[in-house]
């Protein structure tokens, strides 16, 4: 009597799906990586030199909410935000995004805020 099956159990790999799973894998890590700014903001032109060296983010949308490095805070407490984020800092720096539509004194007011904590402001802008 013979048991032995009729099907053979083939070793081969096929590697089609894997090579599926890491593009889509890809595609996903290069969407999600390459979003420094998580809010879309259309900020001013001018003309200058970008700098890489960023210590804190504020930023102001043309709805006036208050963002410190992409928490949104209330524009009351912002001082208080600063002064928790640039604690320790040797060079304290805030980088200040306003978008283009935002009334000039909101922006003003994180300029005097940053003077007073003796900070150094960089306002960002759109290359021209």
């Amino acid at each position: 009597m013979k048991i032995k099956g009729r099907n053979k159990i083939s070793p081969e790999f096929s590697m089609s799906s894997m090579t599926d799973i890491v593009f889509l894998l890809l595609i996903f890590f290069m969407l999600t990586a390459n979003s420094p700014n998580a809010l879309d903001l259309l900020l001013p032109k001018a003309k200058g030199k970008s700098t890489n060296t960023q210590n804190v983010s504020v930023t102001i949308n043309k709805n006036l909410e208050y963002f410190v490095n992409s928490e949104r805070i209330n524009g009351e407490y912002i001082e208080i935000e600063l002064k928790k984020a640039l604690e320790g800092q040797e060079k304290p720096t805030v980088i200040l995004r306003a978008e283009e539509s935002v009334a000039i004194k909101e922006a003003v007011n994180v300029m005097d805020i940053a003077n007073r904590n003796s900070y150094k402001v960089i306002l960002a802008v759109r290359p021209n």
